[in-house]
């Protein structure tokens, strides 16, 4: 069993998220359903969810405060945390951090971060266990 089955993340405007989300989660493997009232992108039983925010104008949300920090996808090497991170940047989301090593969690951990207009934070990291962390 999964540890999340879905995420629902409200988004200021819908049109201009889904514009920069999709680029990314396709590229996770995932597959779009669009709604009446949002878009959801799963890959096997696990969902994320954007919905238009209740009170218009009301982002963005900001790292650090109450509430979301970020999501973290695991990808399977080095290359593919640089690949998601070119896609995300140029569906026009911000690099927050680019691709590098995160010593400081470990010698194998590779990451970047980057954050939609909404000031919703993603990262993608690679963190192969000791023994295969070639990649």
């Amino acid at each position: 069993m999964s540890l999340f089955d879905h995420l629902g993340i409200s988004v200021d405007d819908l049109p201009r998220s889904i514009a920069q989300f999709d680029p990314v989660m396709q590229a996770l493997g995932c597959t779009r359903q669009d709604a009446d009232n949002g878009v959801s992108w799963y890959k096997g039983e696990e969902e994320l969810i954007l919905f238009p925010a209740r009170e218009a104008g009301s982002g963005p949300h900001r790292t650090g405060r109450v509430g979301w920090q970020h999501l973290a996808f695991a990808v399977d090497s080095r290359t593919e945390v640089d690949r998601l991170h070119a896609i995300a940047v140029d569906a026009g989301w911000t690099a927050v951090r680019e691709p590098k090593l995160y010593p400081r969690f470990n010698d194998r951990y590779y990451a970047s971060f980057i954050e939609d207009d909404n000031g919703i934070r993603l990262e993608f990291m690679y963190n192969p266990p000791r023994d295969s962390a070639a990649g």
